[in-house]
């Protein structure tokens, strides 16, 4: 009865779509801001914003202190050097010699490279759907973009471009090995060794402080943007694995359209078609149904869960713990060699091959 009970959860398919609207939503108002702040000073306070805002919430909330396994810091570093540092210097670089028309088309690369490390080097389960699915929301994605006169200025702005994506893309997946614990923690360090660094480089280079009223908003954009979006992705990470997160994640240009629609742009032929591949991108993900017979290993770890169709466990040394139904709680659990079948998709519980 229980496996009758247990189907695929619509939480992380909501949060990576609420951490696509939230990014995209978010570019045009950093558009705005870049007349008063500078590139890569914004850069750093939109990082800075969402640490510090993040961080003030898990202060007021008072959220527990998370404690990584020792074979877990290198995926959370990794992810921040490779996203939060080495990113945003080549896409600075890159910006700095080509015009903006041709860096946003190559920044849709970002979606297809995270895809693909998922499938190549992460071994994330993918089948021709799913693979479908992300061509359609890529392919929109691109003709949102495309300008009427692309512009590259050479092949080493595009490499600089394409070498920020790949490096996103690397953060992803790195991230994707730590998803199981607090989202806002993480989100909440990323922004806040992001923000720091990309900030010192931002005064080193001769960037001025903006006014505060040019300050304040950065940081807030941040928070929502960067950090409230981050904490989504991380959820989406954790319940859908990378590739699919990554393809929800990469409609946020077209809800940044569709914000730009709402407040008076004119509608076009390039946002009707991207409308139409993202839409039918959309639907290939959303009626996936992925199930089959198979095995759990032995597993101990600790992460935020309830007691569902993957714990079933007690609590011997929480005495006295009454838990309501379904209430999420935080403990150091084991999980006993399981057999079984039920629809699925490639989170935490099911990393396994299939032959």
């Amino acid at each position: 009865m229980k496996l009758l009970l247990h189907r695929l959860t619509p939480r992380g398919i909501s949060a990576a779509l609420l951490a696509a609207l939230l990014f995209g939503a978010g570019t045009p108002l950093a558009k705005w801001l870049m007349g008063d702040v500078q590139p890569w000073m914004l850069a750093g306070l939109l990082y800075l914003g969402s640490g510090l805002g993040l961080g003030l919430f898990r202060r007021l909330s008072g959220a527990a202190p998370v404690q990584l396994a020792p074979g877990e810091w290198r995926w959370l570093l990794g992810a921040i050097a490779s996203g939060g540092v080495v990113g945003p210097m080549l896409l600075m670089v890159g910006l700095s010699g080509m015009p903006a028309s041709g860096a946003s088309l190559l920044l849709n690369a970002e979606g297809v490279f995270t895809a693909v490390l998922a499938w190549v080097a992460f071994r994330e389960n993918v089948d021709r759907r799913i693979a479908l699915g992300m061509a359609a929301i890529a392919a929109g994605a691109l003709v949102l973009s495309w300008p009427s006169q692309p512009g590259f200025a050479g092949a080493w702005p595009a490499l600089c471009i394409l070498g920020a994506c790949l490096a996103w893309a690397l953060d992803n997946n790195l991230t994707r090995k730590v998803s199981l614990h607090d989202a806002s923690w993480i989100a909440c360090v990323k922004g806040l060794v992001a923000g720091s660094v990309n900030l010192l480089l931002a005064l080193l280079l001769g960037n001025a402080l903006p006014t505060l009223p040019a300050l304040g908003g950065a940081m807030l954009v941040g928070l929502l943007a960067y950090g409230v979006s981050l904490v989504l992705f991380v959820v989406g990470l954790r319940e859908l694995g990378t590739a699919r997160t990554g393809a929800y994640f990469s409609l946020a240009p077209f809800f940044g359209a569709a914000l730009g629609l709402a407040t008076g742009e004119p509608l076009t032929w390039q946002l009707a078609v991207a409308a139409a591949l993202m839409g039918l991108g959309l639907w290939l993900h959303l009626t996936e149904h992925h199930a089959h017979p198979h095995v759990h290993e032995a597993l101990d770890h600790s992460h935020p869960h309830s007691h569902d169709l993957h714990h079933q466990h007690d609590h011997p040394d929480l005495p006295g713990l009454v838990l309501a139904p379904g209430e999420v709680h935080t403990h150091a659990h084991y999980h006993a060699p399981l057999h079984h079948s039920h629809p699925h998709y490639p989170d935490a519980h099911h990393q396994h091959a299939h032959p």
